[in-house]
């Protein structure tokens, strides 16, 4: 095992010992690679004299730093290397070969044509550990087609799953379609990593985004496979299920409502005053129910318009119905509880502190570590070339930048 020994920690680190090497940028990829990060492996993040991606999206809120690269790169080390010359492919594969796991998400024929790809790598390393998070799947047709967030929730599906019939199909509100890969990424990488231990072998983990989101489908698609009718749009609301939608309160918040057993759906009534509506022929059953869910819908809108947001979160509270009210982000982050289990602070001096969000996994003996801010770009190049006993393959630019430090 090759990464350094990070001491200091209150608890050992789930990953210590373990070196990643990462060319991935944008989301899926970095992602995966900051969760097993905070878990205490050495990540090497791989980057063009340019930068990956990721740097000059969005908007800089952390030094030069965008909010796209500080939510997704803490707690790794930046090396800049020029994969188009010799000696950046050099470096790329000493990196490689005193590594433990790669995490790529190239077009797929791209990290084969460099030399990059698994089977050049395995050769040279058969205990490393090779993942790639792609569009589509190495084996795809569509394998060097590029892959974006919103083109991955329209190929899979999934925004035939939201919207309604107004609007049509939309797509979700933050990025499933780079959300949803980097976690199976991770899963398989922790997977492999174990398998590892008994076998003493590496292997290749293909993780496409389309079939990750295909997957969030569970369990419509079952449905649709059996009887070939796809789900209506419904917005807020629920096919399968009534009450179950948004309601507007007379300060014009809004509360969701889900009762997905008989017992909720009475508990609903009975809060509300309205007993009645549970012996109604038309709410009886939740067959019933959903049959005529636009007359049930209008009749709680109602209701719900009597008072104001707080007046029903108390009686919520009171009764345990299952409903809750739809957040702002100002309440979500001031919400104590959110910010002692998900808010952590990073720091760089002459910049100042961030904010970012916490992996939300609670470890009782080994939790997780936020050590160090996301990297300045190449922040690291000398001091991994060093290690790899390879200084000769450090671009001019780098030397200069090191040097020029050096000085000062």
């Amino acid at each position: 095992m090759s990464a350094r020994a990070r001491t200091g920690n209150a608890a050992k680190n789930i990953l210590d010992g373990i070196r990643i090497v990462d060319f991935t940028h944008m989301v899926a990829g970095p992602l995966s690679t900051m969760i097993l990060a905070d878990m205490g492996a050495d990540v090497i993040k791989v980057e063009p004299p340019d930068g990956e991606t990721s740097r000059h999206l969005g908007d800089v809120v952390f030094g030069d730093q965008t909010d796209y690269f500080l939510s997704l790169n803490r707690n790794k080390r930046s090396i800049v290397l020029d994969l188009k010359s010799e000696e950046g492919l050099q470096a790329a594969k000493a990196l490689i070969a005193t590594s433990d796991i790669v995490v790529e998400n190239f077009l797929s024929s791209k990290a084969e044509k460099m030399g990059l790809g698994y089977k050049a790598m395995a050769s040279q390393n058969p205990a490393l550990i090779y993942c790639s998070v792609n569009g589509f799947g190495t084996k795809s047709r569509f394998r060097d087609k590029p892959a974006l967030d919103p083109i991955i929730q329209a190929l899979s599906g999934l925004m035939n799953l939201t919207g309604t019939p107004e609007t049509g199909p939309l797509k979700t509100g933050f990025l499933i379609g780079d959300f949803v890969p980097p976690l199976f990424a991770t899963i398989g990488l922790l997977a492999a990593l174990y398998e590892r231990q008994i076998s003493g072998k590496g292997q290749f983990l293909d993780v496409a985004m389309l079939d990750s989101l295909v997957f969030t489908m569970i369990p419509r698609e079952t449905r649709f496979l059996a009887n070939g009718i796809p789900p209506r749009l419904v917005g807020n609301g629920h096919n399968q299920l009534a009450p179950a939608n948004t309601y507007y309160t007379s300060d014009a918040r809004q509360i969701v409502v889900f009762c997905h057993t008989p017992k909720y759906w009475h508990m609903l009534a009975r809060m509300l005053d309205r007993e009645d509506l549970m012996e109604d022929v038309r709410f009886v059953s939740n067959a019933a129910r959903v049959a005529n869910k636009a007359v049930l819908d209008e009749i709680l809108e109602a209701e719900f318009l009597r008072k104001p947001l707080s007046h029903w979160l108390g009686l919520i509270d009171r009764d345990g119905v299952t409903a809750g009210p739809v957040r702002t982000l100002e309440e979500v982050f001031g919400d104590e509880e959110v910010q002692q289990n998900m808010l952590a602070s990073v720091s760089r001096s002459g910049v100042g502190h961030a904010k970012v969000l916490r992996t939300p996994i609670g470890f009782g003996r080994t939790p997780l570590q936020i050590h160090s801010a996301p990297p300045m770009l190449g922040e690291h190049t000398e001091e991994i070339l060093m290690e790899l006993k390879a200084r000769r393959l450090l671009p001019h630019d780098e030397r200069s930048r090191s040097k020029e430090d050096d000085d000062e």
